[in-house]
């Protein structure tokens, strides 16, 4: 995370109105093109491009607003016979895709400022419930995390596919931070800032925040609560209700928590791969041809609303697991630029050379 987002900064162009892109189809274009690869670069460029673009209608946007749904579904009781029940995923999509419409159709100040307001009040909220869980049952956090490791270690784990559980949760960990897949550089190439190093740095708090503590959190919560168990009497991979299960035993009311909650978090994640998206899209086709990609984007938001879930985890797996290739490659070959880069950046930093804010 730290080199794909120092990379993104390093890369980054601004044309004369200030507008910036970045990401890691620039990197690999031009950070190769200047170790005598450019034809590689450009390669891999145009590759990360495509599987970022189908990364963003898979994983950014039909995987969030079919998940936001089975939350509010949940949480609601819809009966399958109610008209709710039968159409409720349709009417969903269209709201949500009009929604991520209004927002988009801004641009990235849009997005930016609408993102920022809706992902804090968000966290907290999630964090604040979970650790309110694990308090309520803080003796049984240790017995959680020895029925982690056993079950995750024992006989029938290894002899059921211990290797296929295993990419498993590497799928959902890169799906979380985003670490190595090259799509959060984008978004990182936009923020101010005269020092690569220095976003590079602020990147690397997302995975640990992002997966050591609030996945972590979420697992012992669905541990300490039996929701596991409720996963296994046939829940299957719907992640959100085995959660709105674990939130239950606290309080009846804190799946609808959860479910506003979800669907927060879900609009603010299809807003911020619509970046990702547009911008990829852009470094294919061109400026002037944006608007298709975003009449696309809205039409798969409605897409993964009426769909199931199994295929759209496939489709987005396939798209996010792409990306890594290409990125991973560029990474390791402009590595020593990075390398390079941290050791004047550390050097300025002990010497003092930067302006202090108290």
């Amino acid at each position: 995370k730290f080199v794909e987002c120092t990379l993104g900064q390093k890369y980054r162009q601004i044309d004369s109105s200030g507008r910036v892109s970045g990401g890691a189809m620039h990197y690999l274009e031009r950070g190769l093109r200047e170790m005598g690869l450019g034809p590689l670069g450009k390669t891999l460029g145009v590759f990360f491009a495509v599987l970022c673009v189908g990364g963003s209608f898979g994983g950014g946007n039909m995987f969030q607003v079919n998940q936001s749904y089975e939350a509010i579904a949940n949480a609601a009781g819809f009966a399958q016979d109610s008209f709710l029940g039968q159409h409720g995923s349709a009417i969903y999509g269209v709201v949500a895709a009009v929604l991520v419409g209004l927002v988009i159709i801004g641009g990235i100040r849009r997005i930016a400022s609408t993102a920022s307001s809706i992902v804090p009040g968000m966290c907290v909220l999630y964090v604040v419930v979970s650790a309110a869980i694990l308090l309520a049952n803080v003796a049984q956090i240790p017995a959680a995390f020895g029925t982690i490791l056993m079950e995750a270690f024992s006989p029938a784990a290894i002899k059921g596919g211990f290797l296929g559980v295993l990419i498993i949760g590497v799928q959902r960990a890169a799906f979380s931070n985003e670490a190595g897949i090259g799509s959060a550089a984008i978004a990182h190439a936009a923020a101010k800032t005269d020092e690569p190093v220095r976003e590079g740095i602020v990147a690397l708090l997302e995975p640990f925040i992002d997966t050591i503590l609030i996945c972590t959190m979420t697992g012992l919560v669905v541990v300490v609560t039996g929701a596991h168990e409720f996963a296994a009497e046939g829940a299957g991979n719907k992640g959100v209700a085995i959660t709105s299960h674990a939130w239950a035993s606290l309080s009846p009311w804190l799946p609808a928590v959860l479910a506003f909650a979800t669907v927060l978090f879900a609009f603010s994640t299809m807003i911020s791969w619509s970046y990702y998206g547009e911008r990829c899209w852009e470094y294919l086709f061109g400026e002037r041809s944006t608007l298709a990609y975003k009449v696309i984007f809205l039409l798969f938001v409605f897409i993964g609303a009426v769909s199931r879930l199994g295929s759209v985890l496939d489709f987005s797996d396939m798209m996010i697991l792409g990306m890594a290739f290409p990125n991973l490659i560029g990474c390791l070959l402009l590595s020593g630029k990075v390398r390079r880069d941290l050791a004047n950046y550390w050097a300025k930093y002990c010497a003092g050379e930067f302006k202090r804010y108290s």
